[in-house]
């Protein structure tokens, strides 16, 4: 029964810790900002005050044009009574008619200027005090609206002094009249616009609400619940949008929703799953160890018996356990997915090559050919275990791949070996006669669980020997054009630190 260092009972607390501050994390929702007016309600209130606003544009020149026309009204009667009273004999016009044409025009008085002289042609009785002059002939449209207002908001009894043109070849006509009849008569006009305007306002407003409420207010709450219902459980494939297939960009942001709530989706559940299998990783990795750790005692008693053949495979045997021992301590220690820095010396390729083919067990008698074809004296500037990890997962692809094809012959099914020097760069190339590697499998070639091309595998021997020869700060391809698979391995020296040799030779100096 193995027993628990200190450091792993560390680890797993650890761990067993992060495990339950996630699960806290998942139970505490984000805080729900206070909500205000919604949307509709806002939409409502600036419809409102938009159609007010425009209603009172509206008014403001309506009103304007009401007293205009009411002034021009008088001045019109005016001018016919001018001409009845100018046409008439001096003092032969009744005092009646005389009242009923002023009555017409609404005036006390009504005067008339040609050339010099200025005749006041009728009075009612003795001419009141004027307060206020209005010259028809100089009216503006904002002059119009400023007239208009100040008689809405004058004291009764104010007189004016209304002047326009005259008839034939009068220079003006004007009369003197009071202002109140026609204050009143302006805010009843005021009354109607007003009491017309808050009916069209309300018509206006409630269509407007309504289209735009239909039109934007309601799919964006649409968009809301969609987006808390996702919130809620990301995990639920059923709270995903469903666009409505509308071809506005109310529908460009459902379609850009949905998608993006799928890839979170997808995301999510690559997540959860790494996350198990990293468990479950870490749960073997543990208990292999110790089996290891037997099978490493085990194989320390074969190196006593004096049998040739287990003299020459138990050095083999016990090198592969420490390095799998090594391995699986590392991998424990670290506890993450990134590998640990390399540590670089000197590699002769060949040499490790034949321990690759060893470790396959690819032997002379094996039906699959592994052939070195690494010259003895090329070396390469790498961590050694990292460099057998690597050409240890990319030959485990190939075998596989060719194995797939059985019987194997080992003139047809070949894995090969080749490395060379380009300047400060070692190139290592790893081929195979097998079927090569699938179109739509290259894309993710180096990814994990993207990368597999058979039934059952993980991707991760590609995925993890990109990872080791990154750090070397190297690369690592697929060759095009080739029988079956090729890989090329570029992985250059370090740089030659000078200040550092000199230093050295000093002190050995």
């Amino acid at each position: 029964m193995s027993r628990e260092t200190p450091q792993d009972q560390t680890r797993d607390a650890a761990a067993q810790a992060l495990a339950e501050q996630r699960r806290a994390d998942l139970d505490v929702a984000a805080p729900v900002p206070s909500r205000g007016i919604g949307l509709s309600g806002k939409l409502l209130i600036l419809t409102g005050i938009f159609v007010t606003l425009a209603e009172i544009l509206i008014f403001l020149p309506s009103i304007a044009n009401f007293r205009t026309r009411l002034l021009d009204d008088r001045l019109s009667s005016a001018r016919t009574a001018a001409l009845v009273l100018e046409a008439a004999p001096s003092g032969m016009v009744p005092e009646a008619l005389v009242r009923e044409l002023l009555n017409s025009a609404g005036a006390q008085a009504v005067a008339l200027k040609t050339g010099p002289a200025r005749r006041l042609l009728a009075v009612s009785e003795q001419l009141p005090e004027i307060d206020v002059t209005v010259d028809m002939r100089e009216m503006t449209l904002l002059s119009s609206i400023g007239d208009a207002f100040e008689t809405l908001f004058a004291r009764n009894g104010r007189t004016l002094r209304v002047m326009g043109t005259a008839p034939r070849a009068g220079d003006f006509v004007e009369i003197i009249m009071d202002e109140t009849p026609l204050r009143r008569a302006m805010l009843r006009f005021s009354k109607t616009i007003l009491l017309l305007s808050l009916f069209i306002s309300g018509i206006t407003a409630a269509l407007v609400y309504l289209t735009l409420h239909l039109m934007f207010v309601r799919p964006m709450a649409r968009l809301t619940k969609t987006m808390i219902a996702f919130r809620e459980n990301p995990e639920d494939l059923s709270r995903v949008m469903v666009p409505s297939g509308r071809k506005d960009e109310v529908g460009v942001a459902e379609y850009e929703l949905q998608t993006m709530q799928q890839s979170l989706h997808d995301m999510l559940a690559q997540r959860s799953r790494l996350a198990a299998l990293g468990l479950a990783v870490s749960k073997i990795n543990h208990d292999l160890r110790n089996l290891l750790a037997s099978a490493q005692l085990f194989s320390d008693r074969l190196a006593d018996v004096p049998d040739p053949t287990v003299q020459r495979f138990a050095p083999k045997m016990i090198q592969a356990l420490d390095r799998a021992i090594a391995f699986c301590q590392s991998t424990l220690s670290y506890g993450r997915a990134h590998e640990a820095p390399p540590q670089r010396s000197a590699v002769l390729l060949a040499v490790l090559a034949d321990e690759v083919r060893d470790t396959m067990g690819l032997g002379l008698e094996a039906r699959i050919a592994f052939v070195n074809a690494v010259p003895d004296d090329l070396t390469v500037d790498a961590d050694p275990d990292h460099l057998f990890r690597v050409l240890l997962n990319i030959g485990r692809n190939a075998q596989q791949a060719l194995e797939a094809r059985a019987p194997n012959d080992p003139v047809r099914d070949q894995i090969r070996v080749i490395g060379r020097r380009e300047g400060a760069v070692a190139v290592i190339e790893i081929s195979d006669t097998g079927p090569g590697i699938p179109e739509r499998a290259r894309a993710h070639l180096f990814e994990a669980f993207q990368g597999s091309t058979r039934p059952g595998g993980t991707g991760l021997g590609l995925a993890i020997a990109s990872e080791l020869v990154r750090t070397h700060g190297g690369t690592i391809t697929l060759a095009e054009g080739t029988l079956g698979a090729t890989f090329q391995i570029s992985i250059p020296d370090r740089p030659i630190d000078l200040a550092a040799i000199r230093k050295t030779q000093r002190r050995r100096a």
